[in-house]
């Protein structure tokens, strides 16, 4: 499987920014598709999460209310729209892809659920 994200740039604080994630390769072994950020000199943080089996969202306490992770099946394609964004959401996005099959609330919120990740995509919010 193959992650690749894309949307990242320049914006300012309030503004709001679309990363996509395309996946492509074996996509039938993923249940699950997650963005992860990484600022520099911190650790790699969790996002937001999407199961393919019924559409169940998992988001960051820092993002809540602000971002929105949606998928296309058909189009093997996850999108996290960033609205209100701050300074602080400065970071290195990546998404990755989780093979196995969790269900109920708290799934594919770790970095050891996931076997596959993609590039990064930078996202830069000035003050």
């Amino acid at each position: 499987v193959q992650l690749q994200a894309s949307g990242g740039g320049l914006v300012q604080a309030g503004g709001s920014l679309r990363l996509s994630c395309a996946a492509s390769g074996r996509t039938f072994r993923t249940n699950a598709i997650g963005w992860f950020r990484q600022a520099p000199g911190r650790q790699r943080e969790f996002v937001a999460a999407i199961s393919w089996i019924g559409g169940r969202t998992e988001y960051g306490d820092s993002v809540k209310g602000r971002f929105t992770v949606s998928g296309d099946n058909a189009e093997n394609t996850v999108h996290l729209q960033m609205n209100g964004l701050k300074p602080e959401d400065t970071a290195v996005y990546y998404c990755a892809g989780a093979t196995y099959l969790c269900v109920g609330s708290g799934c594919y919120d770790e970095e050891y659920e996931y076997a596959y990740w993609g590039q990064g995509t930078l996202v830069t919010v000035s003050s």
